[in-house]
């Protein structure tokens, strides 16, 4: 049963089916179909408990919907109502707090309502090619090796693959402090109820979080959930970049939001792929990460950092094959690195930022690829250092890279709070001979 309001096209103001069947995260509604579309809500009152959903499917007689909260009160014959489109309402009264999938801010010490909101759509489009802007200058990260090799552009979008345990939520913490941001947006999807309160409470930099906004799924909730809380934090970014700021989205992890996306496809009847992950996952992928980058003149910019776990450093796993392609560029986390006591452990001649070499004048161009020139040449002695083989005096860059590779490891895992001309001035004093770098940062996880 539907009820309609004329005006210069129908809206649809209220939408009633009645349950048919009940699976496991899902449920089939009867009576909707004509009027009833994929991304449209549901909302299931029974003795006092509200279940919430969102239709998969559309397909004769009934459709086909995904449940965000357990169904275990639900029976046949339940009344169902349809919502319109999914939406939330992002503002400042957001800053400073944590919300759930719903766009539902949780926790004590709540801010008043506002007086009035915007209402964004979740599932709303990229902007288009031709009106955005190219990437932007690079910011200071406090990283000497992301202010120099690997730099990190405003409206810039990059991939951090790493394994467990490897330093990626703290690397991602420093970043929240260290780049130069007028909003952050943390989306942490699927992760353990307590690494989100470790990571508010003891990862992320005070100072940050009044300008903050951090949005969960944890992992014991739905893979609805959890895709819907990615679509709530890509739409507050939207929010404050319309609004002409400079947003930083951190999102921990596109792998956890592939898990769920799989999992709600074959619930909705699509064919398994490669690893079961259904031949939509690369177009959910891109069309998420597309939505952040450059806006358009008179708007902000997202630059988007993505996490993306990797097993072994695997970089060919299906999802971090799929999004290698889409951003533009990737940071590894090698976990030989860590154990052996440097943070951040990035694989420097594994990583690679497609700001380069416009990001960079002539003269730093040239300082990056020496500097990596020495790194690859010394990962190719260092069996025979290993072994014992290496016989000095043979070669003379060899012998220099030998000689450097203490300072340009250090070099990568030293903060630096001076800016990117002090660390293109301390990588050129390193290469040259004339002076080292600062104690590198101790390793965390």
């Amino acid at each position: 049963m539907a009820t309609l309001v004329s005006s210069s096209s129908l809206r649809l103001v209220k939408l009633w089916g009645t349950v048919t069947e009940v699976a496991p995260g899902m449920v089939k509604v009867a009576g909707v179909s004509e009027l009833a579309g994929v991304g449209n809500e549901i909302v299931i009152e029974k003795q006092g408990v509200t279940v919430l959903g969102e239709i998969l499917s559309v397909a004769g007689d009934t459709v086909t919907a995904l449940l965000y909260s357990p169904c275990d009160t639900i029976r046949i014959g339940d009344p169902v109502q349809i919502e319109q489109e999914a939406r939330v309402e992002p503002g400042d009264h957001w800053l400073g707090q944590i919300v759930n999938y719903r766009g539902e801010l949780t926790g004590t010490n709540l801010p008043p309502a506002p007086a009035h909101t915007s209402s964004r759509r979740l599932y709303a489009p990229p902007l288009p090619a031709h009106d955005r802007r190219g990437i932007g200058p690079r910011l200071p990260s406090g990283w000497m090796i992301t202010d120099t090799m690997l730099p990190i552009c405003r409206g810039q979008r990059l991939g951090l693959f790493a394994g467990s345990g490897v330093g990626k939520s703290t690397f991602l913490g420093s970043l929240a402090g260290g780049l130069e941001a007028d909003r952050v947006v943390i989306a942490l999807i699927g992760e353990r109820s307590r690494e989100v309160n470790e990571f508010i409470r003891n990862v992320l930099p005070k100072p940050v979080l009044s300008k903050t906004v951090v949005v969960t799924a944890t992992a014991s909730e739905s893979p609805g959930a959890k895709k819907r809380a990615a679509y709530c934090a890509m739409a507050a970014a939207e929010h404050f970049r319309d609004e002409g700021k400079s947003v930083l989205l951190l999102f921990d992890s596109i792998t956890r939001f592939a898990e769920a996306h799989r999992e709600t496809a074959l619930l909705a009847g699509e064919t398994p792929a490669l690893n079961a992950f259904p031949p939509s996952t690369v177009r959910v992928i891109a069309e998420l990460a597309e939505r952040a980058g450059p806006g358009t003149q008179g708007k902000g910019d997202i630059t988007a950092i993505y996490s993306v776990l990797v097993a072994g450093s695997d970089m060919e796993e299906p999802v971090a094959d799929m999004i290698r392609g889409i951003l533009d560029g990737h940071i590894l986390l090698s976990r030989q690195i860590a154990e052996r006591g440097r943070y951040p452990a990035i694989d420097i001649l594994r990583s690679v930022s497609r700001s380069l070499p416009h990001a960079a004048t002539d003269l730093e161009n040239d300082l990056i690829r020496q500097g990596k020139r020495l790194f690859a040449l010394y990962e190719e002695i260092a069996p025979m250092l290993r072994a014992n083989l290496y016989v000095p005096g043979k070669d003379a860059e060899s012998d220099r890279a030998v000689a450097l590779f203490p300072a340009i490891d250090a070099f990568a895992g030293t903060r630096n709070p001076d800016g990117i001309d002090a660390a293109f001035t301390a990588l050129s004093d390193m290469l040259e001979g004339t002076a080292g770098v600062r104690e590198p940062a101790p390793a965390q996880t």
